[in-house]
Parts: C-alpha cells; sequence; structure tokens
C-alpha cells in the first residue's frame, strides 16, 4: 500500500474486518467484504464489485483465499480488471503439496520424502505431519460445499519413537494431511519472484533469521542476501511450472549437504514482503506494472543486508519459547533470545508497520491485540 500510494496508485484495502492497514495515510479507501471463511461465494460477489469500478485496473492477493478466487473464478474478474497470475487448473498444482513435489524432483529441485498419512504409514525417521494443501475447497475436501474454505496451518513434530493417533490428526484437519522427513538446516530463505508467462522479470532472496516459533514459521527478522545457487534452484522451479505473477518459495538449506531443498510455495504477496521493497525490489509496483501491460518497466537488483522485522512476530517467537514443545527443534533460552531481539532492533530499527511517517496502523495493531487479551474479574 505504502509503494503504490507513494507513485500517486489509489489503493483501495478491502477486508472483512478494519485491518490496521486501513488506518494508513497511505490508504485510498477502505472496502468491507464478507469473511471468505464463512462462505468464499459471498466473498467472491463483493470483491467482484468492486473489481468493476471503472478506476479499478487490478487486484493485489494477499491471502490464499485471494488466489484461490481470482484464479476459480478468473473469466469472471478478467472483464474488468487485469489479473497476472496462474490459471486455476496450474494453481491446483502448486496448491496441492504431493503434485508440487512430483514437479519439483521433475525439475531436480531438492525436496523432502513426502508420502500421504495413511494408516499404515511407516514413520522410520523424525518427520512433519502438515497439512497436503494451501487451502481447503470443494475440489480437495469431498465433504467441503462450494462455498466452504479453510485454511490449516498447525503441524507436527513427529519421531518414530512416538504413539501418534493418526486419526484424531485426520478428523482435526478435516483431510488426509502428508508427512515429509524433517530436515536438519542451518538456515532458512526466501525466494520471491514476478515471472511474466514463464520468463523471471524480477528475483529477491532473503535469509530467516527468526520464525513466528523457534520451531519454525513464517519470517519475522530477515535480512537481503544473493546466493548463485538458490537463485539456480528457484528459477528451475518456476521455470518448469511456466509461472505467471508473484511467487515466494521457502527454501531450507540442508546441513549436511548444503542443498536447498523445498518447504514451501505461496502464488501471491508474502508476509515478509517488507523487506524486498525497502531493499529496492518493489514487488507491488512492479506486479502493477505487469497488470498494466509495462513490464518492460521492471528493474532487476536490489540492496544486500537489509533487515526488518515484524514485531508482532518477534513478541510471537518470544511466546513460543515459553508455550510450544518440540523434539526436533532444541528450545533456545528464553533471556538469550530476548536479548537478541532487542539487539536486533537497535542494529537493524526497520519495522514492517511501524514507521515514525505513519505510526496509526502500529496504533491500531495494538489497540487490537489489547481488546483481545482475556478479562480478568477480581473479587474480595
Amino acid at each position: 500500500m505504502r509503494s503504490l500510494a507513494k507513485r500517486g496508485i489509489h489503493t483501495i484495502v478491502a477486508s472483512e474486518k478494519h485491518p490496521p492497514a486501513a488506518a494508513s495515510r497511505f490508504c485510498g479507501e477502505e472496502a468491507t467484504l464478507p469473511p471468505p471463511r464463512d462462505d468464499i461465494l459471498a466473498y467472491r460477489d463483493a470483491l467482484l464489485e468492486l473489481a468493476a469500478r471503472p478506476s479499478v485496473r487490478t487486484v493485489v492477493p494477499v491471502r490464499p483465499d485471494d488466489v484461490y478466487v481470482l484464479s476459480k473464478f478468473r473469466g469472471q474478474f478478467t472483464e474488468h480488471v487485469s489479473l497476472p497470475l496462474l490459471p486455476f487448473d496450474r494453481l491446483q498444482g502448486s496448491c496441492d503439496r504431493m503434485r508440487l513435489v512430483d514437479a519439483a524432483q521433475e525439475a531436480g529441485v531438492p525436496v523432502p520424502r513426502t508420502r500421504l498419512l495413511t494408516d499404515d504409514v511407516d514413520i522410520d525417521r523424525p518427520s512433519i505431519v502438515k497439512s497436503r494443501y494451501n487451502i481447503l475447497v470443494d475440489e480437495h475436501v469431498a465433504t467441503f460445499g462450494p462455498s466452504e474454505l479453510d485454511v490449516v496451518k498447525r503441524f507436527w513434530h513427529v519421531s518414530p519413537e512416538e504413539q501418534i493417533d493418526w486419526v484424531s490428526i485426520r478428523r482435526e484437519m478435516r483431510h488426509t494431511p502428508i508427512v515429509q522427513d524433517f530436515v536438519r538446516h542451518d538456515d532458512m530463505y526466501v525466494f520471491g519472484a514476478l515471472y511474466d508467462r514463464g520468463e523471471p522479470l524480477v528475483t529477491f532472496q532473503h535469509r530467516q533469521i527468526r520464525g513466528k516459533s523457534y520451531t519454525g514459521g513464517g519470517g519475522v527478522y530477515r535480512e537481503s542476501v544473493s546466493n548463485p545457487e538458490l537463485e539456480a534452484v528457484g528459477r528451475r522451479l518456476l521455470d518448469h511450472l511456466e509461472w505467471h505473477g508473484p511467487a515466494c518459495i521457502e527454501y531450507m538449506r540442508e546441513e549436511e549437504t548444503g542443498e536447498y531443498v523445498l518447504t514451501e510455495i505461496n502464488p501471491r504477496m508474502w508476509q515478509s514482503l517488507p523487506t524486498a521493497v525497502l531493499a529496492g525490489a518493489d514487488f507491488p509496483y512492479y506486479y502493477w506494472l505487469l497488470a498494466t501491460g509495462r513490464p518492460e518497466e521492471v528493474r532487476q537488483g536490489y540492496e544486500l543486508g537489509v533487515g526488518t522485522h515484524q514485531l508482532y512476530g518477534e513478541l510471537g517467537y518470544l511466546d513460543s519459547i515459553r508455550h510450544d514443545d518440540s523434539l526436533l527443534v532444541t528450545r533456545p533460552s528464553l533471556s538469550r533470545a530476548a536479548l537478541s531481539v532487542l539487539v536486533s532492533c537497535v542494529t537493524d530499527p526497520h519495522f514492517d508497520v511501524l514507521h515514525l511517517d505513519d505510526p496509526s496502523p502500529f496504533v491500531s495493531g495494538v489497540a487490537k491485540a489489547v481488546r483481545k487479551l482475556p478479562v480478568h474479574k477480581w473479587s474480595g
């Protein structure tokens, strides 16, 4: 939003509830949508109504819900706006992690051994159990109706010695999830890209220094880097998939071999996007250029060593040390972790939401978080 508004492009923040971004001075307008996970078709219809405005040129997807709706009902949206996104049949291939693993192997990209979590699966080494799909919809789950949508983010670290109730896990996840071998890694990375019908326009890399939990999750402190091997493996996968539009790929560097092993791919803008923008890889503006027929104006290149923080996420990371458990990842010292967070905020004072020239989104976010805190009643 900052990126586009600073270039004079009118922005509309569309969400089912008043998000902190709507408080920004860079927000041109706020539009309220019905909750997509209550009724995805109602969400589609409300978004279509916005897209039909003559002044609206494109829609920037920031959530899995957006990508699904814009891609599945692409024909209805492209009557009004330009959408540089994957066609629905190819989107399905990237959202299904079993199919994605097959595609990565065909492209020569390292992936963990991946299997469906059936009753007879043999957990013969440390593993991770997680959702098979980026998003649960009727195309994936037989019991879902056409208006139902869900996202399952929970995952389990398991070891061969454990007795796991697979039936309960499958019931909780509402489908048959996957089990992947746990990859011992010394670093995690994101490879970001914008493609135009199979051709890369711009790419970006960052190293994840901290995730939202000490056991993993999205990056809350990252630093821009450039590594030729990571560039090669990132492009190899997207070239093979004949990608179109934005992509965020997560990789782990395997501890023993040094190989970059595929973790995840998201066909949308990503949580840690502010790192790329601050470093000079302005993906929101480049998406706008591609959508409005000016891909030749996209510029490759960015500054290295740029670090940014998601402050809410940093607090979540510290909280995870107190409450999360993992048989496979060693719990760090809370005091040392807190010191590390504090020092890095001083040495890299760049934040996703908190900006001195626009403090309202951060204040709004803190207020929303406080309102969600439990209320304790005291007597005596």
